[in-house]
């Protein structure tokens, strides 16, 4: 496994950021680590990219215990942590080129030159980082992340501060280094999970909540699913009520309802048989999908898993 977690607990004081945590992630697995403000997210970060020890348990990068082999971790692991710590004086190249020279890269310059073109760095290269927007900051952690050819990435808020044409560029990319490393990144942007993480992992009060893949985590503990439909004419929402397997309605815009019903009911008979009694027309009727928003709320409501 590149990733290894058993049994993992993070005190301070008589607080626990991370509660008997255990998972693991395989070789070129992308899989979101969410988790509201404070659930522990950046503390599994920097437990297992060796920046903060952990109070109990095991936890291992690549084959090597975090504690024992703590160097052999860092030669296998790119981080980008969620406040980019960056050398706002020097240049953007220049920085880049001491972090190589770190890693002790013998293809300096050529590495150098790849990782500014990969990251969309080629026009601000010759700036101080102290110059760059925060976007472009961001790049130039990514970058630096990425240099010394990591198998594991581990990425906190990796698009945060870019503009949307950023945004795709750097999911694109992360997307495509998950063909050949493990990567594990946290984000707030659900959609950015839905569109490149192959599995999800959701932290809430220092426990894991929930881990699989976003497909199955959409569908898992439906006591309700929803259809939209689209009538050609108004339609009053006591009278949809009235249809029988009808659980909930919400209005959806003119002439388009959102009909909850209980998933061992199909009421889309129901809903065209109501449809030619009224004398309308059913112009469209779609199953609403549940997104992982919704799945994220439920399972970390604010109740204690404890």
């Amino acid at each position: 496994m590149s990733i290894s977690v058993k049994n993992v607990s993070k005190l301070y004081g008589a607080q626990k950021a991370l509660d008997d945590v255990s998972f693991e992630i395989g070789g070129g697995e992308v899989v979101g680590f969410l988790g509201p403000n404070g659930a522990g997210k950046s503390t599994m970060m920097k437990v297992l990219t060796g920046y903060i020890p952990q109070s109990a348990g095991e936890a291992g990068v690549c084959g090597f215990d975090v504690r024992e082999r703590s160097m052999d971790v860092r030669r296998n692991v790119g981080y980008l942590p969620e406040h980019n710590p960056l050398y706002l004086d020097m240049y953007v190249r220049e920085y880049l080129e001491f972090t190589a020279d770190i890693f002790k890269l013998k293809n300096k310059a050529a590495r150098v030159k790849e990782m500014i073109g990969a990251v969309g760095l080629e026009r601000e290269q010759h700036k101080k980082i102290g110059q760059l927007s925060r976007g472009y900051r961001q790049r130039t952690g990514l970058a630096q992340a990425l240099i010394h050819d990591p198998k594991v990435l581990i990425l906190d808020e990796p698009t945060s501060g870019l503009d949307p044409n950023q945004l795709e560029g750097v999911r694109a990319l992360i997307k495509q280094l998950g063909r050949e490393k493990t990567v594990m990144l946290s984000t707030h942007i659900m959609q950015e999970v839905e569109a490149i993480c192959s599995r999800v992992i959701i932290i809430d009060r220092g426990r894991i909540v929930a881990d699989d893949r976003a497909d199955r985590l959409r569908g898992a503990g439906l006591a309700q699913e929803a259809v939209l439909v689209e009538f050609d004419g108004d339609v009053a929402p006591n009278e949809l009520r009235n249809i029988s397997g009808v659980l909930a309605v919400n209005s959806q815009g003119t002439r388009t309802w959102a009909l909850a019903f209980d998933p061992a009911n199909d009421i889309r008979p129901a809903v065209f048989e109501f449809a030619v009694k009224k004398g309308v027309k059913v112009l469209t009727m779609q199953k609403a999908e549940r997104g992982l928003e919704e799945v994220f709320k439920e399972l970390t409501k604010g109740v204690d898993p404890r």
